[in-house]
């Protein structure tokens, strides 16, 4: 038995000896495999690119308020615009027994197609606010005008009313500082030339009695 104490010792070294280097080699294993498996760094986002936004289309200008007077091209009538606040109002008389009142909106652009009775129909386009051009159709007529910008007196004129039982309507286009005067004056719907108006004033007297033609606007 006494023999038998230092084998044991020696046996018990020996196994914790491996014990020892089976431990180590455990945790080393342990420690590279930690280390390979160890996420890589988070890259960074790409930053995403902006689309700028396209800039507002600039605002278009409304077509000035003004009066036009002129002439077809045939120089049979006349004709006579008054725009306001991007509306516009037109009168085509021949200064016999032709006329036609036509309205419609004038375009940003200066283009207008304006209608009447009776089928009328204008196009026309205003040209750097200086002169309109273009067709009227009026009881199966076509007729190409320009009418160029007016300064007062010129411009378009009517006068309503009645005098003693006859209905009074009269329109005027006023043109050359009021020396050229062209309109019709319809009596109980029988229309004949009208007389002359006071350029200043629209004075006019029908069947002796004064009646006030005043600018006309849409």
């Amino acid at each position: 038995m006494k023999r038998s104490g230092p084998l044991f010792t020696l046996l018990a070294g020996l196994v914790l000896g491996l014990l020892v280097l089976s431990l180590n080699a455990t945790t080393g294993t342990q420690s590279a495999s930690s280390y390979e498996e160890s996420p890589s760094p988070k890259a960074s986002p790409t930053p995403t690119k902006t689309t700028a936004s396209p800039s507002p289309s600039p605002s278009r200008t409304p077509v000035p308020d003004a009066d036009y007077t002129g002439r077809t091209k045939d120089d049979s009538a006349s004709v006579a615009f008054s725009l306001r606040d991007g509306k516009a109002v037109a009168y085509f008389c021949d200064g016999r027994d032709k006329e036609s009142w036509l309205k419609g909106d004038v375009e940003d652009d200066g283009t207008m197609r304006l209608t009447g009775k009776h089928g009328a129909k204008l196009t026309g386009t205003l040209k750097e606010g200086k002169r309109i051009s273009g067709t009227v159709a009026v009881d199966g007529g076509r007729y190409d005008f320009t009418a160029d910008k007016a300064k007062k007196p010129d411009g378009l004129y009517r006068a309503t009313g009645r005098v003693g039982d006859t209905d009074v309507d009269g329109g005027w286009i006023v043109r050359q500082g009021g020396r050229q005067q062209v309109g019709i004056l319809t009596l109980d719907g029988e229309p004949s030339p009208a007389p002359r108006i006071d350029p200043e004033t629209g004075a006019v007297t029908v069947d002796g009695e004064q009646l006030t033609a005043r600018p006309v606007t849409p």
